[in-house]
């Protein structure tokens, strides 16, 4: 799951690091969610403007118009162009095989409103089944299932030890897995998937791989999709034999119905 996008190779939450994070592979992509002034969703993830772009100030006292014309490279050579995305210019981006993560982080939707039509906005892009909101905050979370009951919800966590109630998703904070190593179990048996709060997560992706997390947070989606990979060889060595064995016998299926040329003899 690509935190932010490729923040690795972009600025966080901006159009240049989603298209990167699909490049690399990420099978997931999460960004964060505010509301406009004007009551556009727009894609950044702090309150205020001041760390990731070139102004200040709130970004809810900003019109979507205003906010989409801000740069939001800050710092970063050669993407000078990239400015406030807002959530429409994202849906457009997301390919068919990939999924979406918000987190929501303002107050506004605890407004049904808000929550309708963010569902709305995801329905036309034909996203709904393959999207989740997650949140810090728990009410925003009852006050978006109340809303739209039919894309699940995911606490991120940085308390709990175990799984709590009444969610889809769980994000506990990784040292949680060490402290509670049953901790994926007991999510797994109450019907959640589980992904740990880590961005820089390639130090313990082996860990997660054993434990059985549903999905990896990462910074660098590129490197850690190529080492989970090679962990999977490593723990499921046999995955790459039967796909070998089952591409022979699939092509020799091939052989046995094509007809015989007695010139390749």
């Amino acid at each position: 799951m690509a935190h932010r996008g490729n923040r690795a190779a972009a600025p966080e939450n901006t159009l240049a690091s989603f298209r990167q994070a699909f490049e690399v592979g990420a099978e997931i992509l999460e960004t964060d969610v505010h509301v406009a002034r004007d009551g556009e969703f727009v894609l950044i993830h702090d309150s205020t403007l001041d760390r990731t772009t070139e102004a200040t100030g709130a970004v809810e006292e900003r019109d979507s118009l205003e906010l989409a014309s801000i740069r939001a490279s800050r710092g970063w050579p050669g993407f000078e162009n990239e400015r406030i995305p807002l959530l429409r210019d994202l849906l457009s981006l997301v390919p068919q095989d990939r999924a979406l993560v918000l987190e929501l982080k303002s107050k506004r939707f605890l407004e049904r409103s808000v929550c309708e039509r963010l569902a709305l906005r995801l329905e036309s892009q034909n996203l709904l089944n393959r999207v989740a909101v997650i949140s810090f905050d728990r009410p925003i979370l009852d006050a978006f299932r109340a809303a739209v009951p039919e894309i699940p919800i995911g606490l991120v966590t940085l308390k709990h030890l175990r799984p709590p109630a009444g969610l889809d998703l769980v994000g506990p904070a990784w040292p949680a897995l060490f402290l509670n190593p049953l901790f994926v179990f007991e999510a797994h048996r109450m019907g959640m998937l589980l992904a740990a709060l880590d961005p820089a997560s390639n130090a313990r992706l082996l860990l997660y791989c054993l434990l059985g997390c549903d999905a990896v947070l990462t910074d660098d989606p590129g490197a850690t999709k190529k080492r989970r990979d090679q962990i999977r060889s490593w723990i499921c060595p046999g995955e790459r034999q039967l796909r070998s064995r089952a591409d022979v016998k699939e092509t020799r299926g091939r052989s046995k119905g094509a007809p015989h040329n007695r010139e390749e003899e």
